[in-house]
Formats: C-alpha cells, sequence, structure tokens
C-alpha cells in the first residue's frame, strides 16, 4: 500500500494553490505600488513608448561573438 490516501492528496493540492494565489496577490501588489510611483503621465505620451529610440539598434555583444564563430 504505497499509494497516498486522497485526503493527503487533496491538502497538497490546496496548499499549493493557496501558495500561487498569495504569489499572485504579492505580484499584484508590486505593480500597483510601482504603477502609483510612476505618477502621471504628459497628456498625448504613451507611457509604453518613453524612451524607445526609433531607427537601427545597437547590436548585442553575445550576438557579435555568435556571428564571429559562424565565420
Amino acid at each position: 500500500m504505497a499509494k497516498s490516501r486522497p485526503s493527503v492528496q487533496k491538502r497538497k493540492k490546496e496548499a499549493r494553490k493557496m501558495e500561487r494565489a498569495q504569489e499572485k496577490a504579492a505580484r499584484k501588489a508590486r505593480r500597483d505600488a510601482e504603477r502609483s510611483e510612476r505618477g502621471p503621465v504628459e497628456p498625448g505620451v504613451d507611457p509604453d513608448l518613453v524612451g524607445i529610440i526609433a531607427g537601427p539598434q545597437p547590436v548585442i555583444e553575445d550576438e557579435e561573438e555568435e556571428e564571429e564563430e559562424d565565420e
């Protein structure tokens, strides 16, 4: 009889479910805090695009090393 009882399995499953819910609540609280720290956004400015530079992007060092290895 190596099988564990269904009630033990159920308790473990419920404990995992509660842990995930707590982690989710913590992530939500962290996002809400970050959002309140940012403050108001200027009208007409998309906060997702702030700081993005248009045009070609600089090459990352890892990509340069891969290109050199391929040659």
